[in-house]
Protein backbone atom coordinates (compact mmCIF):
# COMPACT_ATOMS: atom_id res chain seq x y z
CA UNK A 1 0.00 0.00 0.00
CA UNK A 2 1.49 3.40 -1.15
CA UNK A 3 0.28 6.87 0.53
CA UNK A 4 0.40 10.06 -1.84
CA UNK A 5 -0.20 13.06 0.01
CA UNK A 6 -2.06 15.16 -2.85
CA UNK A 7 -3.57 18.75 -3.59
CA UNK A 8 -6.51 16.99 -4.28
CA UNK A 9 -8.30 20.43 -5.88
CA UNK A 10 -5.92 23.29 -6.56
CA UNK A 11 -7.73 26.24 -5.58
CA UNK A 12 -10.33 27.28 -7.85
CA UNK A 13 -13.40 29.45 -8.02
CA UNK A 14 -16.28 27.06 -7.66
CA UNK A 15 -19.06 27.05 -9.87
CA UNK A 16 -22.46 28.29 -10.03
CA UNK A 17 -24.05 25.40 -11.32
CA UNK A 18 -23.28 21.18 -10.14
CA UNK A 19 -19.68 20.74 -11.38
CA UNK A 20 -17.22 17.46 -10.43
CA UNK A 21 -14.41 18.88 -8.85
CA UNK A 22 -12.19 15.85 -8.15
CA UNK A 23 -12.66 12.06 -9.23
CA UNK A 24 -10.88 9.63 -7.22
CA UNK A 25 -8.91 7.64 -10.33
CA UNK A 26 -7.83 4.11 -9.38
CA UNK A 27 -7.30 5.04 -5.78
CA UNK A 28 -8.69 5.19 -2.42
CA UNK A 29 -8.91 9.61 -1.49
CA UNK A 30 -8.99 10.77 1.78
CA UNK A 31 -10.37 14.46 2.84
CA UNK A 32 -7.65 15.76 5.07
CA UNK A 33 -8.67 19.63 4.89
CA UNK A 34 -11.47 21.37 2.63
CA UNK A 35 -11.00 24.98 2.92
CA UNK A 36 -13.72 27.37 0.83
CA UNK A 37 -13.46 31.38 0.97
CA UNK A 38 -16.15 33.75 0.15
CA UNK A 39 -14.09 36.95 -1.51
CA UNK A 40 -17.36 38.82 -2.60
CA UNK A 41 -18.75 41.56 -0.76
CA UNK A 42 -22.19 39.65 0.13
CA UNK A 43 -22.95 36.31 1.89
CA UNK A 44 -22.78 33.77 -0.65
CA UNK A 45 -23.85 29.64 -0.69
CA UNK A 46 -21.68 26.18 -1.23
CA UNK A 47 -23.43 22.27 -1.34
CA UNK A 48 -21.06 19.75 -1.01
CA UNK A 49 -21.49 16.17 -2.53
CA UNK A 50 -19.79 12.96 -1.91
CA UNK A 51 -20.87 10.64 -5.05
CA UNK A 52 -19.76 7.19 -4.97
CA UNK A 53 -18.78 5.61 -8.63
CA UNK A 54 -21.48 5.85 -11.29
CA UNK A 55 -23.58 8.19 -9.25
CA UNK A 56 -24.76 11.53 -9.61
CA UNK A 57 -24.56 14.17 -7.12
CA UNK A 58 -27.90 14.48 -5.56
CA UNK A 59 -29.77 14.43 -2.32
CA UNK A 60 -28.99 10.86 -1.01
CA UNK A 61 -25.41 11.84 -1.27
CA UNK A 62 -25.78 15.81 -0.20
CA UNK A 63 -22.93 16.66 2.85
CA UNK A 64 -23.33 19.93 3.45
CA UNK A 65 -26.26 21.58 1.79
CA UNK A 66 -26.41 25.33 1.11
CA UNK A 67 -23.93 26.59 3.64
CA UNK A 68 -23.73 30.12 3.71
CA UNK A 69 -20.66 31.94 4.21
CA UNK A 70 -20.85 35.75 5.01
CA UNK A 71 -18.63 38.07 2.89
CA UNK A 72 -15.10 37.41 3.30
CA UNK A 73 -15.67 34.15 5.55
CA UNK A 74 -13.62 31.07 5.25
CA UNK A 75 -14.69 27.70 6.62
CA UNK A 76 -12.97 24.51 6.80
CA UNK A 77 -16.10 21.65 6.62
CA UNK A 78 -15.01 19.58 9.37
CA UNK A 79 -18.09 17.59 8.01
CA UNK A 80 -15.97 16.41 5.51
CA UNK A 81 -12.93 15.44 7.04
CA UNK A 82 -12.34 11.87 7.21
CA UNK A 83 -13.99 10.70 4.55
CA UNK A 84 -13.23 8.40 2.05
CA UNK A 85 -13.62 7.95 -1.79
CA UNK A 86 -13.54 4.73 -3.36
CA UNK A 87 -12.38 4.66 -6.86
CA UNK A 88 -14.14 6.81 -9.53
CA UNK A 89 -15.92 8.56 -6.32
CA UNK A 90 -16.00 12.01 -6.92
CA UNK A 91 -16.39 15.46 -5.06
CA UNK A 92 -18.95 17.33 -6.71
CA UNK A 93 -20.28 21.60 -5.58
CA UNK A 94 -22.22 24.00 -6.31
CA UNK A 95 -21.87 27.70 -5.39
CA UNK A 96 -25.09 29.38 -4.99
CA UNK A 97 -22.96 32.52 -6.27
CA UNK A 98 -20.69 32.86 -9.91
CA UNK A 99 -17.33 33.93 -8.65
CA UNK A 100 -17.81 34.22 -4.82
CA UNK A 101 -15.82 31.03 -3.42
CA UNK A 102 -13.01 29.72 -3.81
CA UNK A 103 -12.56 26.11 -2.57
CA UNK A 104 -9.78 23.80 -2.10
CA UNK A 105 -9.24 20.21 -0.75
CA UNK A 106 -5.70 18.46 0.13
CA UNK A 107 -5.80 14.88 1.29
CA UNK A 108 -4.30 11.42 0.60
CA UNK A 109 -4.59 9.16 -2.37
CA UNK A 110 -4.10 5.39 -1.10
CA UNK A 111 -3.21 2.78 -3.55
Amino acid sequence: MAVSISNIIPAKTAENSQTTQYTSSGVQTIIDKFTATNYSASAATISVNLVTAAGSAGNDNLIVKTKTLQASETYTFPELVGHVLNPSGFISVIAGTASAINIRVSGREVT
